[in-house]
């Protein structure tokens, strides 16, 4: 951050830091998907607020879903990002009306300090009125999926100019693949409660089956584009294996290494049938202790995703595969055969 970055956003901080409902610096604060082009004023607080949009294709319409985790611990999606934000009135609207916020006479202290910024050449001159419609003041935004993210109040610059067409030298500038990357936080996947047989309740040293419909798990799309642009990112989301967690060391999974593949149609594992009791499942456990009278195991099963992206300027690969999984409770009893 440059010294009169640094020197504005500090200052502002500490004059605002006075009062409980003290405005924040232009370009930071809460966002919201969808929000007002214009970056938005409440209550002294001026932010900016996303304009980028999310639509979602393919997938079923489940009621029960939630969000991917990745397995690259060292990468998650973005918290912040900057993107362009006000036209040249639109800034100079925003300084305009921090002045009515006014207590202790603060709002006319910020906003001066703004204008020293904007209007008087260190580095804008006239809030660049003259160069309305050619370019934008980028601010940063936060991704409304990870307010509480540390890494949220990164983007804490404040509002820059860009020219229409320019892609400014900063990391955390909205790309496609930061498109792509948001798009990865709002995939909206099914739950995973699995089919089990028998239900629920197992036997010690008897195979349970374990499967999932193929109807459930579909290959999903989410789009994020920022509107006037033209430019937006696609990442989809396809199930490729479910992992089985039988919930004690006291267990056999199958395979072995409790990794379900897709079948071909879709499907997870295999139905279980009357006449397969002795027979092995392609996706299953065997428990060799049994939970007692009041105990149950915490069986798990977690559908990994493989996530890949495109966009509309040619640009796509792969991000870091995603998981989602349910814990069921699975009670094991003590007898040595069964018929089923």
């Amino acid at each position: 951050m440059s010294s009169t970055y640094r020197i504005l956003a500090v200052t502002a901080a500490l004059a605002l830091s006075l009062v409980p409902s003290a405005a924040q610096a232009i370009g930071t604060g809460g966002t919201v998907t969808g929000g007002d082009a214009n970056g938005s004023q409440n209550n002294g607080k001026i932010k900016a607020e996303t304009k980028v949009q999310v639509s979602t294709s393919g997938g079923t319409k489940e009621v029960d879903t939630g969000t991917l985790t990745s397995t690259d611990t060292n990468w998650t999606p973005p918290a912040c990002w900057y993107e362009p934000a006000f036209s040249p009135k639109q800034i100079k609207s925003a300084v305009d009306t921090l002045r009515k916020f006014n207590p202790f006479g603060l709002g006319n202290m910020v906003a001066d300090m703004y204008d020293g910024y904007f209007k008087e050449g260190e580095p804008y001159k006239d809030y660049n009125l003259d160069k309305e419609g050619e370019g934008m003041f980028w601010a940063g935004v936060v991704n409304p999926n990870r307010e509480d993210d540390p890494e949220a109040q990164s983007c804490d610059k404040p509002p820059f100019w860009v020219d229409n067409g320019d892609t400014p030298d900063e990391p955390l500038a909205l790309t496609p693949q930061v498109l792509a990357e948001y798009a990865y936080d709002e995939l909206p996947v099914p739950g995973t409660e699995i089919e089990m047989a028998p239900t629920g309740r197992s036997t010690v040293n008897l195979p349970t089956w374990i499967w999932l419909d193929k109807a459930k798990f579909k290959k999903i799309s989410v789009t994020a584009s920022l509107p006037g642009t033209g430019l937006s990112a696609t990442t989809t989301a396809e199930p490729v294996s479910l992992h089985i967690d039988p919930g004690t060391a006291d267990a056999e999974t199958y395979p072995a290494s409790g990794e379900c593949a897709i079948n071909t149609d879709g499907s997870i594992g295999e139905p279980y049938t009357k006449g397969k009791a002795d027979q092995t499942p392609p996706c299953g456990v065997t428990y060799l202790r049994s939970t007692g009278t009041n105990g149950a195991y915490a069986l798990k099963a977690t559908v990994t995703w493989k996530i890949t992206w495109t966009s509309t300027t040619g640009e796509g690969g792969k991000l870091p595969d995603g998981t989602f999984g349910a814990t069921q409770d699975v009670t094991v009893r003590e007898i040595q055969s069964v018929n089923r």
